[in-house]
C-alpha cells in the first residue's frame, strides 16, 4: 500500500495543492526527501504562476494525477547541500524551473537539451525515479538535484525574475535556434501575456524592430510605452493587416486559444519564419500554399535545457530585463486562477510564499 503523501518522505513539508478537477487549491501536508550527495535543498520565496499550471489543476490537458501542487517558476534560498556540490552554497540565490530530473544520458541530454529528454522530470505532476510524485513551487522547500538547480544573478529581483524560469526561457529559446536574433530585423509578437511581453523585451535586447499583434487596441499604449515596442498591429483590422502584408521576418506566436495562422503567414516576408508557442485544446488549420509560394516555415519551441536557461537569465541580468509581476499572498491564489483565465493579469502573478505560506491556513 502506498504511503501517503506526508510520510512517504522524512521531511516535512506544507503547500497548496488543487484535490480534483475544480483546480481550487487549499492547504496541503506532504513532505520532501532526504538531501542527497548530489542534491540542493532550496527555501522557497517566490513562484510564478504560469498558465500552465491553471491547465493542470483543472486537468484540461487530461494527466493531472491528484493532489498537485503546482509551481514550476522558483526562486528561492539554498539551505542545505550535497557534498558533490560545488556550483552552489548555502544562502546562495537559486532557482528552479519547469524540470528537476532527465535521464542524463541521452542523445538529448548529451547536447543540453534535456527539455526533450524521453525521460525527463517535471517540477510538478511528474513521477521521481523513486515512484513518488513531484510537488512544485506553491510550497514552502524543495529538493532538486544540483544539475538542475539554477543561480539566479544578484542584481535580479527575486519576483521578478521567477517568470524568467519559464516564460522567459519559452521565448528566448526559439529566438536563438531559429536564428531570430539579427539586429535590425521585424520580429511580430502575438499576443501580450505573461510570454509575450518578455518577448518584446528580449526583442529589443537583440536589436529587433517589435511589433505586438493583438486582436484589440486595448494594450497598444502599455505596448509602446511602458514595454518599449516599435508599433502595434491589431490584426482585427482589415485594413492594417493588408498594410502590414510581408513586412515581418519573424513571428513568435504566444496564443493558447484556437486562432487562424493565415493572416499571420500574410505578414512575413519571404523565407519568413512563425514559431508557435502557445497550447491550444484543439488542432489549428495551417494553409500549406503560403509556405510553398513563399518559402516560409512553421515551428514550435518547448522551454530550454538547463544550460541555455542559464544563459537566458545571465543575457536579462545584463540587459535589465524582468518579468512585470502582480505579487500575491498563498490564499489569494485561487482568486489569481479565475483572473488569469480571463486573462487579467499584468503580465505575471507572483506567490510571496515565504511571507505568506502558513500552516496556521489550515
Amino acid at each position: 500500500m502506498a504511503k501517503s503523501p506526508e510520510v512517504e518522505h522524512p521531511h516535512k513539508a506544507f503547500g497548496w495543492a488543487a484535490k480534483d478537477s475544480s483546480g481550487v487549491l487549499s492547504p496541503f501536508h506532504f513532505s520532501r526527501r532526504d538531501n542527497g550527495v548530489e542534491d540542493v535543498t532550496i527555501k522557497i520565496l517566490y513562484c510564478g504562476v504560469c498558465h500552465s499550471d491553471l491547465h493542470a489543476a483543472k486537468n484540461e490537458w487530461g494527466f493531472s494525477r491528484y493532489p498537485l501542487i503546482p509551481g514550476h517558476e522558483i526562486v528561492g534560498i539554498v539551505t542545505k547541500i550535497g557534498s558533490n556540490v560545488k556550483k552552489f552554497k548555502v544562502d546562495d540565490q537559486v532557482g528552479v524551473g519547469v524540470l528537476v530530473n532527465s535521464c542524463k544520458s541521452c542523445e538529448y541530454c548529451d547536447q543540453d537539451l534535456e527539455n526533450y529528454c524521453p525521460k525527463m522530470i517535471f517540477t510538478y505532476n511528474a513521477q521521481n525515479h523513486d515512484g513518488t510524485k513531484t510537488y512544485g513551487g506553491y510550497s514552502d522547500t524543495i529538493v532538486v538535484d544540483q544539475h538542475f538547480v539554477l543561480r539566479i544573478p544578484d542584481s535580479m529581483p527575486a519576483d521578478g525574475a521567477a517568470p524568467l524560469l519559464c516564460a522567459g526561457i519559452t521565448v528566448y529559446s526559439p529566438m536563438k535556434y531559429y536564428g531570430m536574433t539579427e539586429p535590425g530585423k521585424h520580429l511580430g509578437i502575438v499576443g501580450l501575456g505573461g510570454l509575450g511581453h518578455v518577448a518584446v523585451k528580449i526583442g529589443k535586447a537583440f536589436g529587433l524592430k517589435v511589433t505586438v499583434i493583438s486582436s484589440s487596441s486595448r494594450k497598444e499604449s502599455e505596448a509602446l510605452d511602458r514595454l518599449g515596442a516599435d508599433s502595434f498591429l491589431v490584426s482585427s483590422d482589415p485594413e492594417k493587416m493588408k498594410a502590414a502584408f510581408g513586412t515581418m521576418d519573424y513571428i513568435i506566436d504566444t496564443v493558447s486559444a484556437v486562432h487562424a495562422l493565415a493572416p499571420l503567414l500574410s505578414l512575413l516576408k519571404t523565407n519568413g519564419k512563425l514559431v508557435t508557442l502557445g497550447l491550444p485544446e484543439k488542432p489549428l488549420e495551417l494553409p500549406i500554399f503560403p509556405l510553398v509560394l513563399g518559402r516560409k516555415l512553421v515551428g514550435g519551441s518547448d522551454i530550454g535545457g538547463v544550460k541555455e536557461t542559464q544563459e537566458m537569465l545571465d543575457f536579462c541580468a545584463k540587459h535589465n530585463i524582468t518579468s512585470d509581476v502582480e505579487v500575491i499572498r498563498m490564499d489569494q491564489i485561487n482568486t489569481a486562477m479565475d483572473r488569469l483565465a480571463k486573462s487579467d493579469v499584468r503580465y505575471r502573478f507572483v506567490i510571496d510564499v515565504a511571507n505568506s505560506l502558513s500552516q496556521s491556513q489550515l
